[in-house]
């Protein structure tokens, strides 16, 4: 093994994306990723099962192209590591198996890493070198975190986190009740830019007891019901319903209490770098808003293209690599999927 630049293969299926991610040290080598999400969107959302079954049809074909594009053989590999949770359990399981597969055959260690830390660790691979600590923003579709990361693989500390609805299940679910499709995050960005903020939405546990109670954690559940009961009395007064105006606003309110929030955490914690990662990461008016209010406050923003905000390979390697890279030990051959894996458990 190259001490200095370890070649790590790193394995994502935490939901509906297979990704397949090659590192040389902190050097993205390639990112490949298949994606199942033309299969769930009829449904509306991630079907379990069908997500499990893309996966172990993907999972080998995904591999061999990943190592295709990047040039390199198997045999060449010196880890593997696999996001081991949260997510799905279906989903989970067969990265796991695959995992171990490919670890036992070549005679690697094998790295089974948490999912969220894996989205702090990608920016490495983006922008260098976490500095520490670094404050992380994550949100997605299942999470919305403040976390506090002195090192990505041993010490990362939960602020906050949501109390209910996800940013990205909000945004799934408002698309929903607009007629967007699934998923909705990127069709409300896009509607929203031909829109007003007209729409005062509320913004959840931002004012009196609720801040004093939660002044790190995030709620979006109120958020969901408002814009769904104003559509609801539009529709009933006979009224068109300006779903630019609509995502817009819903947005905004969304936006401003993600970076509020994570700027106030920077501030009282004293870390001066805020690094955002996951899909909703991707959110045009999301990179905006909190490149101003970082300026605004001398705070460095790190956030990694958008391609390496979703879920994929990349992200995994990265932890992998990093974890070779600090001596950190690696896992039992017979290691968990871990649907409800805690952000403080980097490794399993």
């Amino acid at each position: 093994m190259s001490a200095e630049q370890p070649l790590v293969l790193g394995i994502e299926t935490s939901c509906d994306e297979t990704g397949v991610g090659i590192v040389r040290g902190e050097t993205l080598l390639v990112d490949a990723v298949a994606s199942s999400v033309d299969d769930h969107a009829r449904f509306g959302g991630v079907v379990p099962e069908v997500a499990s079954r893309a996966h172990l049809e993907e999972m080998v074909p995904t591999i061999e192209r990943a190592c295709r594009e990047a040039g390199v053989r198997l045999r060449d590999l010196d880890a593997v590591s696999v996001t081991s949770g949260p997510g799905l359990a279906g989903s989970l399981m067969v990265g796991v198996a695959s995992a171990k597969a490919l670890a036992l055959s070549l005679g690697v260690p094998l790295y089974g890493v948490n999912h969220l830390a894996s989205h702090v660790a990608v920016d490495i691979v983006e922008h260098g070198p976490l500095p520490e600590p670094t404050m992380a923003l994550l949100v997605s579709g299942g999470h919305s975190s403040l976390l506090l990361v002195p090192d990505v693989t041993s010490d990362i500390r939960s602020l906050g986190s949501t109390i209910d609805d996800a940013a990205g299940e909000a945004f799934d679910k408002v698309a929903r009740v607009l007629g967007l499709p699934f998923p909705g995050g990127p069709y409300i960005d896009r509607a929203a830019r031909e829109g007003d903020v007209v729409i005062d939405f509320p913004r959840g546990l931002t004012t009196g007891r609720d801040m004093e109670r939660h002044r790190f954690d995030f709620s979006f559940s109120g958020l969901k019901t408002a814009v769904s009961r104003w559509v609801q009395a539009r529709e009933a007064a006979g009224e068109p319903v300006p779903v630019n105006d609509v995502a817009a606003s819903f947005q905004e309110a969304v936006v401003d209490v993600l970076t509020r929030k994570a700027v106030l955490a920077c501030r009282e914690q004293g870390a001066q770098h805020l690094q955002i990662g996951g899909g909703v990461a991707a959110n045009s008016r999301l990179r905006a808003m909190a490149q101003s209010r970082c300026d605004d406050a001398g705070i460095e923003l790190r956030v990694p293209r958008p391609g390496l905000c979703t879920d994929n390979g990349a992200m995994v390697a990265a932890l992998g690599a990093q974890m070779v890279l600090k001596g950190r030990d690696a896992s039992r051959l017979d290691l968990p999927a871990d649907s409800s894996m805690p952000v403080t458990q980097i490794s399993a």
